[in-house]
């Protein structure tokens, strides 16, 4: 029976380990300057040599050969996913007492300790605390947050990092050379992109590929989109030209296509968002569709709500009648008076304005701006930005749209690039078109010239209505 690719290329030495040097180089050191904890705590997701380096580890402490063959009766392996009761910890506990068959050390190796009980882990707090001095503990989790603060705080944390694309492609050409595998640079590419960070994951993905390759051709870009039923990167750029288009029609027959292809509505919203992600300096307008894109996978409707995500932006813009729209209410009473607004720190400094300027390739020209409906839309649309706006009020200075916020907290709500991307879609959606946009954290200065003349005595103020 023929190996694992990810079991034959597993590091046997610290040296060995790739992507891992600020684990590695650090505990290298500690084993030349004959520094062992009585505890270890290696964190970090999956496939990256968690497990690996504790096997490794265990051996060098105790000055002995590692190999996938070589079995110690002084080096124990627990798997906590089955081994999480308070009774195993207990027996772990008498059997630490024990002095070492032959080793220096005897070194106990817990993987996936954040599956232990509670119970578990205050029984194992107590060994942690009191080791006897021939017992070393290596705790290897995926989950670090699910260990309590106690047990973290009694071990030496190293904490793994994925890998980077760089080292898993470099790491899957030189196991396919070794292999005599033919692969692409694209295929590589592909295979380091989906394994996600793991090198186990990347490894097995290569072994498997390997045995579906052609022995002329190899493993290609198509192969592994086959095998792995993602949409080729055309299909995911065409999906974006025709979203930014706003074609419909479009969209629907490439999501068609992708669906009767077999690709889940999963895996092309990944695709989606990474290549989003990829280009979003050169393409921000994209940033409400990716946003979008997050829910998908968390209804119960996938297919829908990736429709219902692109098809969005293809629905015709609301057409503004002349003889529907007015301008803004103007509140009018037949007394003004001015209510004191809480005075401000002497050390504040006075609020300024901020203007934003839409950040966008397209551009629309200018409108009338209808308040109303602009609300409207945010109402339906972007119903967090909406809670802020209805509180503002605004004024139109030549080509600036003013928004007075009232207070520096919902200022600091409408000038985040989220919001600032919402209002600018609400304006041109409403047939306003592109708008320099001000934000100014006060309210609106009294339209009444004696009431503000009283206002600036007072040191502001906000103008309200008194019904008789």
């Amino acid at each position: 029976m023929s190996k694992a690719l990810y079991r034959k290329y597993r590091s046997k030495t610290l040296g060995e380990i790739v992507g891992q040097n600020h684990v590695t180089d650090v505990l290298s050191r500690a084993l030349k300057q004959g520094k062992i904890a009585h505890a270890y705590l290696l964190t970090g997701p999956r496939g990256v040599g968690k497990t690996s380096i504790a096997r490794i580890l265990a051996h060098e402490i105790n000055g002995l050969k590692y190999g996938d063959s070589s079995t110690y009766l002084d080096i124990i392996e627990i798997d906590a996913a089955s081994n999480n009761g308070v009774e195993d910890v207990r027996d772990l506990r008498e059997k630490v007492q024990i002095a070492p068959v032959s080793a220096a050390k005897k070194v106990y190796i817990i993987d996936e300790v954040h599956m232990l009980s509670k119970a578990a882990f205050n029984a194992l707090l107590k060994t942690l605390e009191e080791p006897p001095e021939h017992a070393v503990f290596i705790l290897a989790t995926t989950d670090i947050e699910k260990l309590p603060a106690t047990i973290i705080s009694r071990a030496q944390r190293f904490h793994f990092r994925a890998i980077t694309p760089v080292d898993a492609i470099k790491h899957l050409r030189y196991i396919a050379n070794q292999e005599k595998i033919i692969i692409t640079d694209e295929a590589l590419t592909l295979i380091a992109e989906r394994g996600d960070g793991s090198f186990r994951d990347s490894i097995s993905l290569l072994d498997q590929l390997s045995s579906l390759s052609d022995d002329k051709e190899g493993i290609t870009r198509e192969l592994v989109e086959q095998a792995l039923g993602i949409a080729p990167a055309a299909h995911v750029q065409k999906i974006l030209e025709a979203y930014q288009a706003k074609n419909l029609e479009s969209i629907v027959a490439l999501l068609n296509d992708a669906e009767n292809s077999g690709i889940q509505p999963g895996v092309l919203t990944s695709q989606l968002i990474t290549a989003i992600r990829a280009d979003i300096a050169s393409n921000p307008q994209l940033l409400p569709l990716l946003d979008k894109l997050l829910e998908v996978n968390r209804s119960s409707h996938p297919t829908v709500k990736l429709l219902v995500a692109l098809a969005e932006a293809a629905q015709p813009p609301k057409v503004k009648s002349a003889a529907l729209s007015a301008p803004a209410p103007v509140i009018s009473a037949p007394v003004a008076v001015i209510k004191k607004l809480p005075a401000k720190p002497a050390q504040e400094k006075p609020a300024e304005s901020t203007t934003i300027t839409p950040s966008r390739k397209k551009t629309a020209p200018k409108g009338e701006v209808d308040w109303t409906k602009v609300l409207e839309y945010a109402k339906e649309h972007y119903l967090a930005m909406y809670s802020v706006l209805s509180k503002c009020s605004y004024e139109l200075d030549g080509d600036l749209l003013r928004i007075y916020t009232v207070n520096a907290f919902y200022k600091k709500k409408l000038d985040d690039p989220k919001y600032r991307i919402n209002i600018a879609q609400s304006l041109i959606e409403t047939g306003a078109g592109d708008w320099e946009i001000e934000t100014v954290p006060t309210p609106p200065p009294p339209k009444d010239s004696q009431a503000a003349a009283v206002a600036a005595i007072m040191g502001g103020g906000e103008e309200v209505n008194v019904e008789a």
